[in-house]
């Protein structure tokens, strides 16, 4: 039995394209919630900033090309790779190149996550429990853990758009990521976009929304 054209239109999953040097072009998604809890109007295909200077944040009202902005990654980024933490129970697994700097990690368990010293991952500071719990807040995907011979790194949640108070993109749900220039998020369940424009690893937020003040008071 066929589908009919209504049933095929609600079938279609959502996707996020990064278009060159310009903003993201997502499609299909019907939840778009910003830091207030209010969920913002979407349409079959909406335009997100990715510059950082659209006066109507955080839809895109042209101001990448008008500033000259530039989607390219630098070449000074953190590489993208996975460090194992192994202890008894749980191996923690760390992609630094992919982390936002959000800080549920060190700020909810820091006996295991700790700020400033090296190795700054210890598998045996806590619960395996409370350390899979505080992993599973992790925004961009960079933690994840093995347990019992099981890598926990996706997990089951409606696609939706955060916007991030001063802060990224947080997304979720498993929405497609097309990147042009062959960029992969750790997890595709979650992941965070740079929406701030200086990311030296864009796409993905690194963390530099911090150090240029970024603001969207708005949102």
């Amino acid at each position: 039995m066929e589908a009919t054209g209504e049933q095929a239109k609600e079938e279609k999953k959502p996707s996020i394209e990064v278009t060159k040097n310009g903003p993201y072009i997502v499609s299909n998604l019907k939840n778009l919630r910003n830091s207030k809890g209010v969920f913002l109007e979407t349409t079959p295909v909406i335009a997100l900033c990715r510059c950082g200077g659209s006066g109507t944040k955080p839809f895109c009202n042209g101001t990448h090309a008008k500033i000259g902005f530039s989607g390219e990654k630098k070449e000074a980024r953190i590489p993208d790779k996975i460090d194992d933490y192994k202890g008894e129970k749980i191996t923690i697994h760390d992609n630094r190149g992919i982390c936002s700097h959000i800080g549920h990690c060190t700020d909810n368990l820091p006996t295991v996550f700790k700020m400033r010293l090296e190795p700054w991952i210890d598998p045996y500071g806590d619960e395996p429990e409370k350390i899979g719990k505080v992993i599973r807040m992790c925004p961009s995907g960079a933690l994840s853990y093995s347990k019992d011979g099981e890598l926990h790194r996706d997990y089951p949640r409606e696609p939706e758009i955060f916007v991030g108070y001063n802060r990224p993109y947080h997304v979720v749900g498993y929405i497609e990521l097309k990147d042009p220039d062959g960029s992969k998020p750790e997890s595709k369940e979650h992941y965070t976009l740079c929406r701030c424009g200086g990311s030296g690893n864009k796409p993905f937020c690194d963390g530099t929304h911090w150090h240029i003040n970024f603001e969207d008071e708005r949102n």
